[in-house]
């Protein structure tokens, strides 16, 4: 590799990270991410709910587990801010490397790539939803997708005699790991990950690649069944709630198709209110409709019709990264000669071309789960979609995961990045051939300017991506108060939370309403309802008991049936709005502990601990110490056993 060449395959990384800086800029100052679904406290706590052993469904696990094992040792604020920061530069990263391999694309285009990946609505919507665990998952599958690919080459095409493809194919299986292990913070990343995975492995490698997903997801599996919250029914109205919604100009396929699109008209940026939604989708659409015909293999003979690619990518000539717009020689794929390593000859050629065959086979495959995730989650937002999406969470367990269907928009990134690079590559080539067949002595556009092009087509009319999104992304200052609680928190019993309601606007929160940040700021469980306030209709949660104690609350009921029902503490969050019912008649028969201008704590005298049975924890623990050696062990395999670099 030349020395400029080496230097260039930093770009995109580097490009990726500034990116990243440049949409979350603001939380590299002090303080904490707290924003609608997004909580983040300075200490976690071990609690039944952060194993997801509570009365609620286990979507934060093992997320909450992690944040607690990590946080006494560095501020829980900073782990969460670094693991966004982290997943944005991963996502875009890992497509300028999905696009380099399985297109053999140069720079130019792979930061193409890097912008599709990280500049659109998708990653816009989710972070000003909150979401940022979820976006670890979205940043999983571009590399998701590379390790899937590997494990085909590898898997199929490797002599078993040599230890240095061995190496590589256990390589390859760690790599997937670590990315289903990252990605599986949450249910919802686990299931992104596998899906790819599983479109894209190929049939020999399927079984393994299911037991590897059931592993990584043992912390969520184990928490459903041991806790019984999981394998109940979900609200069907929370269908309909969660629909994909329609952007201005757009309707619902359109915002779609676009990667935008969310249930929650209020987490889009402003650009996505006016027309600037439908110029940004055009362009976006456009961009990869370009590159489609050369991501699918297909390419246009002398008389215009398609025909089958002849030139696999892997030997497709390159354009030049100096604006000069001339064609470099081929270039070899890096996997050729780590496969042939025991062939010779004719060998040699079948495996590379086997080889062309496999990348075409994947990038095939990723357009094909694009299409269906873009026209699956618009089928579900049709009446008749709806009706069966309700029929399927009352009945089936566990598939209240599916209600935001607007999330599995994310499977179609690994395309929409693919086909950009491509068209950014195949347009430069056309005016590079336009100008050779010419003959003019004037510069033809080079591959640098092309892509400075497509960049800047992709970021402008999304202009408002950058800095916090528009500066929606803050972090906030928690008072003192909330630490001297949870010091005071001392004895048996869980806590119960008012005003009623899971949402809560602070003065020092911001103007929308956030999660309430007492579960994981408390050391003891808290008891939510789970019930959400979507679209002016309430979607019902699965915490049957935590909704009788805030019934009990609300109706002024007596110490003594607040202690029967397992509640020790009862904490007053005095400065948001709320039901408060006639919860003073209970709190008089309660004893103060903590009182300040912002919290009130209370015990409930003679309470019984309702928590967890300890062998219940036991296999929670296990569960998750499962999915942690997963996620180091798999990303160490793949860094120590990844593969050369291409020399060029």
């Amino acid at each position: 590799m030349t020395r400029r060449n080496r230097w260039a395959s930093f770009v995109p990384a580097g490009y990726s990270g500034s990116l990243a800086v440049l949409i979350a800029g603001p939380l590299l100052g002090p303080g904490y991410l707290l924003l609608r679904d997004a909580v983040s406290t300075p200490r976690s706590y071990m609690t039944d709910s952060a194993l997801g052993l509570g009365d609620a469904a286990p979507r934060a696990v093992p997320q909450d587990a992690m944040l607690a094992t990590l946080s006494p040792i560095v501020d829980g604020g900073l782990i969460v801010k670094t693991i966004l920061l982290v997943a944005l530069w991963a996502a875009g990263y890992g497509a300028a490397v999905l696009a380099r391999e399985l297109l053999r694309v140069s720079t130019g285009p792979q930061l193409v790539a890097v912008t599709v990946a990280l500049w659109n609505p998708y990653v816009a919507e989710r972070v000003l939803q909150g979401h940022w665990s979820l976006l670890t998952g979205y940043a999983a599958l571009p590399w998701t997708a590379l390790a899937a690919y590997r494990i085909r080459i590898r898997g199929r095409w490797v002599s078993g005699s040599d230890a240095g493809a061995r190496g590589g194919a256990v390589g390859a299986w760690g790599a997937l790991a670590g990315c289903f292990a990252a990605a599986g913070l949450t249910p919802t990343g686990a299931l992104l990950a596998g899906g790819t995975a599983m479109v894209l492995v190929g049939r020999r490698s399927v079984l393994g690649t299911l037991v590897l997903l059931s592993a990584v997801s043992a912390p969520w599996l184990a928490a459903a069944a041991l806790s019984g919250a999981g394998t109940a029914s979900s609200d069907p109205a929370g269908i309909a709630a969660f629909a994909a919604r329609a952007e201005p100009a757009l309707g619902t396929l359109g915002s779609l198709a676009g990667l935008g699109g969310i249930w929650n008209a209020d987490s889009v940026p402003a650009s996505r209110t006016t027309p600037l939604a439908l110029i940004a989708t055009a362009l976006l659409l456009i961009i990869v409709v370009i590159g489609i015909r050369t991501t699918a293999g297909i390419k246009t003979s002398t008389n215009g019709h398609a025909a089958a690619q002849s030139t696999p990518p892997t030997s497709t000539a390159r354009v030049d990264e100096s604006d000069t717009g001339t064609a470099t020689t081929p270039s070899k794929h890096p996997e050729v000669g780590k496969i042939t390593v025991a062939t010779s000859g004719d060998k040699a050629a079948r495996a590379g071309d086997r080889i062309d065959r496999e990348s075409l086979r994947v990038r095939r495959r990723l357009l094909i789960l694009a299409a269906f995730a873009v026209v699956l989650p618009a089928l579900g937002a049709t009446s008749w979609g709806m009706s069966g999406m309700e029929w399927l969470v009352a009945h089936v367990p566990g598939a209240g995961l599916l209600r935001d269907t607007q999330k599995y928009v994310a499977l179609a990134m690994p395309a929409y990045a693919l086909c950009a690079a491509a068209g950014c590559r195949a347009v430069a080539m056309r005016f590079a051939a336009n100008s050779a067949a010419t003959k003019k002595p004037a510069r033809s556009p080079g591959m640098a300017s092309t892509a400075m092009v497509f960049i800047a087509l992709l970021v402008l009319p999304l202009f408002d991506m950058a800095w916090g999104i528009g500066g929606a992304l803050k972090p906030v200052h928690y008072p003192v108060g909330w630490q001297r609680v949870a010091e005071r928190i001392d004895g048996p019993g869980d806590v119960a939370v008012l005003p009623g309601g899971m949402f809560r606007k602070f003065p020092y929160s911001g103007k929308v309403a956030v999660l309430d940040p007492a579960p994981r700021m408390l050391p003891r469980d808290v008891l939510q309802t789970g019930e959400l306030p979507v679209r002016g209709r309430t979607v019902a949660g699965e915490g049957a008991r935590a909704r009788e104690v805030e019934t009990a609350l609300l109706h002024g009921d007596s110490a003594r049936r607040l202690a029967q029902l397992g509640v020790g503490w009862v904490l007053v969050e005095r400065t948001t709005p709320g039901p408060l019912g006639a919860s003073k008649t209970t709190l008089a028969q309660l004893d103060s502990v903590y009182t300040d201008a912002q919290l009130a704590l209370y015990r409930v005298p003679d309470t019984t601990d309702k928590g967890a049975h300890s062998a219940y924890r036991t296999i929670a623990y296990v569960a998750h110490i499962l999915w942690a050696g997963l996620l180091v062990g798999g990303l160490l395999l793949a860094v120590i056993l990844r593969p050369p670099r291409e020399n060029r």
